[in-house]
């Protein structure tokens, strides 16, 4: 007997999705092992459910199709600001056409273009502080400006977005493309208003701020061949950069390097499919980074980030599972700033809509969860030999991206771009191929253990994971 889960993964495979009935009668026969399984811990099949990202999954990225060099460039960009006025003026090679709308929670303005190739410094419009007078390029004066910081980038396939951070609610009273001058500028201008007009103009444009807006999911996918199919999601993109580091190391490349190299050494192996997120520098919605390891079937997803501190001693690899009430203070910090992702590309904050009632999609979530901790700990064993974990290696928190109820589910931390031993480690080819390498055989040991097991995690490493 190959274990629970295979046995599982042959009913998923005769049952259709979409019928309740069919489903609750599967899963009712396995309901005892499920209830053992809720409880533990230990080593087993990763049992998931499939999926292609809408929107995103059917893009070029997806498809195969070559990325196009896009026809418009943005080569500079300046901030002027006073207490209640702002003007953000990007030179272009030709006219851009614009739809700039506000959005809340927090403040933002959110401008749509067509697809542009921003060749600016990403960094020009971070944390420039709240100044007027004394303008200086790319943003920021002294004083008490309405710009806090801007960013821009890649928001779809085919779009692009610049999102504005705003100090105190503002108004949109300009942005067009300025075609009396000799070279084309793209002008945005605000001025301040009052917290209610600034909510009610944003309420006109909720239904804007999906990056597959009008776009159908994508159907499941079958497994390639039978095999595992490993879903690598490289974090942020785009419009979204993540962390910093202090010479304008960007977390967005960094782990999308990393989630590339991971990637190879899984094919060398020959023994799964390896599907990535996004395979271009583009945003990329939390929903839908989860959708695609559902649709597609997965059998493991793994989330790559990086992070900064204010703290530059510390240091080191952590390795995260989801959990409702986070492990500990760092651990929910973690969680929030990742789950603001959407958030900083422009997307409306949306409420968890986790679903709830259902007695075996909760024990269904326990015992998936249950595995990720396995797959946790398994990648921390192979992470000693890279030599870099941090002191705290194994935390939980409430992170989006990991909660699919049927799909294990891990985010790996590779380091801290505030720390300066880690930033070099995280810059180096040669430690990216180590680290990829240990993480490959981690997921080749985990699968191989799985394969092996007749029967559920064992009650002892469910009595060392974390209180879920």
């Amino acid at each position: 007997m190959r274990g629970w889960a295979t046995s599982m993964d042959k009913r998923r495979q005769t049952q259709p999705r979409s019928a309740a009935g069919a489903r609750a009668l599967g899963r009712a026969a396995a309901l005892c092992v499920i209830v053992a399984m809720a409880f533990s811990a230990s080593a087993s099949d990763a049992q998931d459910k499939a999926g292609a990202g809408k929107g995103l999954i059917a893009s070029r990225a997806a498809i195969g199709e070559p990325a196009k060099e896009p026809l418009v460039s943005a080569i500079a960009a300046r901030l002027e600001q006073g207490k209640d006025r702002a003007r953000l003026t990007f030179e272009a090679t030709a006219e851009i056409s614009a739809t700039a709308f506000p959005v809340v929670g927090p403040d933002r303005v959110v401008v749509d273009l067509p697809e542009v190739a921003f060749r600016i410094d990403p960094d020009i419009g971070r944390s420039i502080g709240l100044r007027t007078n004394h303008p200086r390029p790319g943003g920021g004066q002294d004083g008490d400006g309405l710009v806090k910081s801007y960013r821009f980038g890649l928001f779809a396939p085919g779009r692009s977005r610049i999102v504005i951070d705003l100090a105190r609610p503002a108004k949109i009273t300009r942005a067009a493309s300025d075609s009396k001058l000799e070279n084309a500028r793209l002008v945005i201008e605000l001025e301040q208003t009052d917290a209610a007009s600034f909510a009610a103009e944003a309420a006109k444009h909720t239904a804007a701020l999906s990056p597959a807006a009008g776009q159908p999911a994508a159907a499941a996918q079958p497994r390639a061949g039978g095999k595992p199919v490993i879903v690598i999601d490289p974090g942020h993109g785009g419009v979204d950069v993540g962390a910093a580091g202090a010479h304008g190391e960007q977390e967005k490349t960094i782990v999308f390097d990393f989630a590339r190299t991971l990637k190879a050494k899984l094919e060398e192996i020959g023994r799964f499919h390896i599907v990535l997120t996004r395979t271009e520098d583009v945003f990329m919605a939390l929903d839908d980074r989860v959708r695609v390891a559902r649709q597609h079937d997965a059998a493991l997803f793994l989330s790559i980030h990086a992070d900064t501190l204010g703290e530059p001693s510390v240091q080191g690899a952590t390795i995260y599972t989801v959990s409702s009430r986070a492990s500990d203070a760092e651990a929910a910090k973690i969680a929030e700033k990742e789950n603001f992702a959407d958030q900083a590309a422009g997307l409306e904050h949306k409420d968890d809509a986790s679903d709830v009632g259902d007695i075996l999609l909760d024990l269904t979530r326990r015992e998936t969860r249950a595995y990720s901790r396995l797959f946790a700990q398994t990648l921390i064993e192979r992470w000693k030999t890279a030599g870099n974990l941090n002191k705290n290696p194994s935390r939980s928190a409430g992170f989006v991206v990991l909660k699919a109820h049927d799909v294990p589910s891990v985010l790996l931390e590779l380091g801290y771009l505030s720390s300066q031993r880690d930033l070099s480690r995280l810059t180096s080819p040669e430690w990216r191929e180590r680290a990829a390498e240990a993480t490959a055989q981690a997921i080749e040991g985990f699968f191989s253990l799985r394969d092996r097991q007749a029967e559920p995690p064992s009650r002892a490493v469910a009595s060392s994971a974390r209180p879920q």
